[in-house]
């Protein structure tokens, strides 16, 4: 009886052994010197002050997303990293013009709209046509064929509000396939409520796609507010029409790059751990938020780690992706140039979720890897960030990485508040508190070097999933 208490008590505490082999006294308390500079000042807030200023909105394929690519490639540099390289990306371009809509009657008033991304125009001059109301995708695709001919379809479903951001999944469909729906019930064009939160004025714009062989008809966001008066109007029972004035549509191709710093590893300068964020936003707002946030983190973080006096045992790689708001092309070319190297990717992670402080951490590792992780999750503590396992999913741009076995992580932001900014022009460094941009650098320049640092290979995702 007392060799088999002996023996289980050896077994429990294997986990926690193993956890404390990963990482010696020398990293621990690397890690507790990262997250102590870090949370008292990062330099995070510094560098989305200065894209936001000197750069502003910098939606792909605009002149001002090539002034970011040099603004992230002279911050890089300046911050010390030990190698910059840019990593080439080619996707079409949308161009915006201008967007006026109004009510013909039977109230006449202007309406505040979006042309949503991707989408066509009115082919030079105003679209007049009745409005049908629909309250969700689905009851649009439930009308009858052609009983739309010659109308606008117009969604009114409203997103709802939560910490996790979980009410945009069910609410953007019909921001993506409100058009296509349409068209095959024969409408002129589609409007749809804004995928968004707020009560402001502000509608919120966002990618929208064309299915083969479907029509395309002009799609536009109408701000909450808007929504909100268009649907009383139907419900009084008279047919109300409106006009659509859009100018937009493709403008040929354009290609441009990842921006990449690194901070090179000791002894496994091949292996990496990646972080970062998108470098474009849509071009309504200064994209402090989305994504400017993400970029200013990560490259802070990144360059806390290479102040320490040890570099970390494998490479840092920090990346402001190209063009995730049309489509993850940053994140897709990424995928294509470096599908063979999977295994060297020793984890991924991505801050794309606002400026909101990160409340939890998820990973998805091989399972051999757990103890480690655990580790890990255990120096985030202190940050006010728990550990939730078996949760969570791979950011955008790192997804079609953990699509092919990438191992990754989240640290999830609080957006309580994301969904009143996004794809807005709202989107704002007002928005911003600097203490929370330095709790996030902390906590990706904790998670990043003990990634980097630990003696345990995190194997494949088990699972290989990302999110898109």
């Amino acid at each position: 009886m007392r060799h088999a208490l002996l023996a289980s008590l050896i077994l429990a505490a294997l986990p926690s052994f193993a956890a404390a082999q990963a990482f010696d006294s020398a990293a621990l308390a690397d890690a507790a010197k990262l997250r102590t500079q870090a949370d008292s000042d990062s330099g995070a807030y510094g560098l989305v002050e200065s894209l936001t200023t000197e750069v502003g909105p910098r939606m792909a394929g605009s002149p001002a997303f090539d002034r970011a690519v040099e603004w992230a490639q002279g911050k890089f540099k300046s911050l010390g990293y030990d190698r910059v390289y840019l990593e080439p990306v080619t996707y079409p371009v949308w161009r915006r013009g201008h967007e006026r809509a109004e009510v013909l009657g039977p109230f006449p008033q202007r309406l505040i709209i979006t042309a949503l991304g991707g989408s066509v125009g009115t082919g030079g001059k105003p679209l007049d046509a009745e409005v049908v109301e629909f309250a969700t995708l689905d009851a649009l695709k439930a009308a009858p064929d052609g009983s739309l001919k010659g109308k606008i379809a117009y969604i009114s479903n409203r997103m709802e509000r939560f910490k996790d951001g979980h009410g945009y999944g069910p609410a953007v469909a019909a921001r993506g396939g409100g058009a296509n729906e349409a068209s095959k019930k024969g409408a002129v064009a589609v409007v749809i409520r804004s995928i968004g939160t707020d009560s402001d004025r502000m509608p919120h714009t966002g990618m929208m796609r064309y299915a083969e062989g479907v029509a395309k008809i002009p799609a536009a966001a109408l701000s909450n507010p808007d929504a909100d008066l268009l649907s009383n109007m139907i419900r009084r029972g008279k047919p109300v029409k409106i006009r659509l004035d859009i100018d937009a549509g493709l403008d040929g191709q354009k290609s441009t790059y990842n921006v990449i710093g690194e901070i090179r590893g000791r002894e496994l300068p091949d292996e990496v751990v990646v972080i970062g964020g998108h470098l474009d936003s849509w071009d309504l707002g200064t994209g402090a938020i989305d994504d400017g946030a993400g970029v200013a983190i990560t490259m802070a973080a990144g360059a806390l780690i290479g102040k320490l006096d040890r570099a970390p045992r494998r490479t840092i790689r920090v990346i402001a992706f190209a063009n995730e708001e049309q489509g993850l092309f940053g994140g897709r070319a990424y995928a294509q140039a470096h599908a063979a190297q999977v295994d060297a990717h020793q984890v991924g992670a991505e801050s794309d979720f606002g400026a909101g402080r990160i409340y939890a951490f998820s990973a998805g590792v091989d399972p051999a890897a757990r103890a480690t992780v655990d580790e890990i999750a255990k120096q985030l503590q202190p940050l006010g960030i728990e550990y939730r396992v078996d949760k969570g999913g791979a950011g955008p741009d790192i997804g079609p990485m953990a699509k092919l076995g990438m191992p990754w992580a989240q640290l999830a932001q609080d957006g309580t508040d994301y969904f009143d900014y996004h794809h807005t022009a709202n989107d704002t460094l007002d928005k911003i508190e600097p203490k929370a941009m330095d709790q996030q650098a902390a906590a990706y320049a904790v998670f990043a070097y003990l990634s980097a640092e630990s003696a345990a290979d995190f194997g494949r995702s088990p699972n290989g999933e990302g999110q898109e």
